[in-house]
């Protein structure tokens, strides 16, 4: 086990990444990756074996989304004090006990509760790995480091999801299991490998101060509003792509193809991000994701079942891209607004995107649940990517405008 001496430094301007730490929080964001995309693609057989409708089944991802956007502040102030490896180490074992919980429950209530213990685990995980990445990378690196750890959650999309709905084919209750071994392979990798990291304590009431900038606020709800309308389609991706790719095959190859694109996304972003500045890059993002979502309804509400079949896959995949390379430049332009409280504003991103999750998965169950037919979900989210672009302009004018103030008094 590694006993360095807990740190506060930030590494200097030219110094390496080190990998042989950052490796295994990539891990554990692959177990979480897995976590938050296998359950979508086996609605169908949770909801036949624990006797529930499909939106009733997709809730297991909105309760998890839900739970993490309400804890993660309260767990992160009543954590601060701790030093960061524990803190992930036991975040991590929760969530490891919350999926075994869900894979033995004999029936939905319990599978419920036990989405609700990994939320309380993976929320405080999530944004513990963020912020411990912040500190360990160089300034001029943070880009690529959280593109690298961020990966692990994309990898999960391009080959544990695959491998999970593989697995769940025989039962669903596999593919949490695989969660769970995985997770236990990253504990240990993190007891080893990362170094101890102790950052000053804070109350809520610090936690939350960030909150008192505008910017700030309508910066969290761009995440919240991308989250959204991400979940409102992914959630139910299979009942969206089913009737024009029914066999079961068909759906593995099609979340296999997501999570490239996914990977895809967040290799380019991470290094544009770096080279050109994250708010143009994420411009371009809102902007192919509403044009997507927009021609993607337009395409299932006109076209015939064999062209849908083409361009529903070409939705999904750009979807893909969008949603895989749109978290690091938000990451990056969040911290740049308050970068003495980055950790904290990571915190509160981290509850921005469960939040987001959650509201994306709950709004797609309530529109399947009044009889809309799955594709009517695009429209949904393109509504929502319309609403996060003007937000987005908002941020961007607030943010010109206090880099005017700082400028003219830098007192």
């Amino acid at each position: 086990m590694n006993t360095s001496p807990a740190t506060t430094s930030t590494p200097r301007v030219g110094s390496p990444l080190p990998y042989n730490a950052l490796i295994w929080l990539a891990v554990a964001a692959f177990s979480t990756g897995i976590d938050g995309y296998v359950l979508a693609g086996l609605l169908p057989k949770i909801a036949g074996e624990l006797s529930v409708t499909e939106a009733l089944a997709g809730q297991l991802v909105s309760v998890f989304a839900l739970t993490s956007a309400l804890a993660a502040p309260l767990l992160g102030t009543a954590t601060s004090s701790w030093e960061r490896r524990r803190t992930i180490a036991l975040a991590l074992a929760v969530f490891v006990l919350g999926n075994l919980v869900v894979a033995l429950a004999p029936i939905y209530p319990v599978a419920l509760a036990g989405r609700v213990i990994a939320a309380l685990g993976g929320c405080l995980l999530n944004a513990a790995i963020t912020g411990h990445v912040i500190h360990l990378a160089p300034p001029e690196h943070r880009g690529k480091a959280l593109s690298f750890v961020l990966g692990g959650w994309m990898t999960a999309t391009a080959l544990g999801v695959p491998v999970g709905l593989v697995l769940g084919q025989t039962s669903w209750r596999f593919p949490l299991v695989m969660v769970s071994v995985v997770g236990t392979v990253a504990l240990i990798g993190i007891l080893i490998k990362l170094p101890k990291l102790r950052l000053p304590p804070t109350t809520l009431a610090e936690r939350l101060l960030p909150l008192k900038q505008p910017r700030l606020v309508a910066g969290l709800l761009v995440t919240t509003g991308i989250l959204c309308a991400s979940y409102t389609c992914f959630t139910y991706a299979v009942l969206i792509l089913s009737p024009t790719h029914p066999a079961g095959w068909m759906m593995i190859l099609i979340m296999f193809g997501y999570g490239l694109a996914s990977m895809l996304g967040n290799a380019f972003t991470g290094r544009l991000a770096d080279r050109f500045t994250p708010l143009r890059v994420l411009t371009v993002i809102l902007i192919g994701l509403f044009a997507n979502a927009l021609l993607g309804a337009v395409a299932f509400a006109a076209a015939a079942p064999a062209v849908i079949a083409v361009l529903g896959l070409a939705w999904f995949f750009l979807a893909g891209i969008g949603n895989g390379g749109a978290a690091v430049p938000q990451q990056a332009r969040l911290a740049s607004m308050a970068p003495q409280s980055a950790a904290i504003v990571m915190a509160l991103n981290a509850s921005a995107i469960s939040l987001g999750s959650a509201l994306g998965g709950g709004l797609g169950g309530l529109t399947l649940t009044a009889g809309a037919p799955a594709p009517s979900l695009l429209w949904v989210a393109a509504g929502v990517l319309a609403l996060t672009l003007i937000l987005h302009g908002v941020v961007a004018g607030l943010t010109a405008r206090h880099a005017r103030q700082v400028a003219a008094d830098p007192a």
